[in-house]
């Protein structure tokens, strides 16, 4: 590939592995990469000075601001998932007001969330390490399981548990024929709440669909995972749900818990690893692979 940025800069660590790296000197005359997360835009539009090409993670907002004032840039490759314009971290309309590509990924952690759905609710329903949540121990087997959200890791988790005999649901934007044809069916909202005895909220960043009246819907005695990457609930009614400790809630990171994390952390109920169960040594692989290959479609097309 003849085509090449001029300098490419990645304001903070984006998660590329070695090899990557390495690939990445072929796509830009000069490289700069930056090992920590910048302080605010002052420092973000230093470190892009006259760069062509810019990368960002999750860690960091190119704003308006941002985008305005750095002159050179043709493209904006986010090493994070890029769901919807308005949740990305990124102000693509700015951008592409000034006709630059950004460009994100999406679907490169997902197994290691579903792997971590099994071990979390395993531990629960047999009392491994956890009080026992019944009085006896239970299989996944006949498990009444609500999945709210199916998109790629809301699939996955809803076949792994119907694969290991679980009862799955879904509430989705639109009914899955596909899905259905599989014995995993589609339910409103506040029916598959109610009739659910597991509940998982697999949903885009910025996406809010629990509210008070859907946690009275879901009631108490019930586990609620939420694997989305930012929280899923109105905080205060969550807030309230988890103050029962008949229910609990399951999380691999405190984002999903968002401004009450540091409240409701210390509460038994409350389970949350802290660690991004998404980010494997596979996953690290596979999102290096997709950055770079979104850089190559875009130098190709020029």
């Amino acid at each position: 590939m003849e085509k090449k940025f001029q300098k490419l800069v990645a304001i903070e660590p984006v998660s590329l592995v070695d090899w990557a790296k390495e690939e990445l000197k072929e796509y830009a005359q000069e490289i700069v990469m930056y090992p920590d997360i910048p302080d605010g835009n002052e420092e973000i539009l230093k470190r892009i000075g006259d760069a062509d090409a810019v990368l960002v993670s999750y860690t960091s907002r190119l704003e308006r601001e941002v985008i305005l004032n750095a002159p050179n840039i043709k493209y904006i490759g986010m090493c994070c998932s890029l769901y919807s314009e308005e949740s990305a971290n990124v102000d693509i309309a700015c951008a592409r007001s000034k006709s630059i590509t950004v460009t994100g990924i999406r679907d490169y952690g997902d197994r290691g969330v579903v792997e971590y759905v099994l071990y979390q609710l395993i531990r629960i329903l047999h009392g491994y390490e956890y009080p026992l949540w019944k009085e006896k121990p239970i299989e996944i087997t006949g498990l009444k399981v609500g999945i709210i959200g199916l998109g790629v890791s809301g699939g996955m988790i809803a076949d792994a548990l119907h694969f290991l005999g679980a009862e799955v649901s879904y509430y989705a934007r639109s009914a899955k024929p596909e899905r259905e044809a599989a014995g995993i069916h589609y339910k409103p909202l506040k029916t598959l709440l109610a009739e659910s005895d597991v509940v998982f909220t697999c949903l885009n960043k910025n996406v809010i669909l629990l509210h008070q009246e859907e946690f009275e819907a879901l009631g108490n005695g019930k586990i609620m995972f939420n694997t989305s990457i930012g929280p899923a609930a109105d905080l205060d009614a969550l807030k309230k749900w988890i103050s029962n400790p008949e229910n609990i809630f399951c999380c691999d990171t405190k984002g999903a818990l968002g401004g009450i994390a540091q409240e409701v952390l210390q509460q038994e109920n409350v389970i949350c690893v802290n660690a991004s169960a998404g980010m494997t040594r596979q996953a690290y692989q596979l999102l290096s692979r997709k950055v770079l290959d979104n850089i190559k479609g875009f130098l190709a097309l020029g």
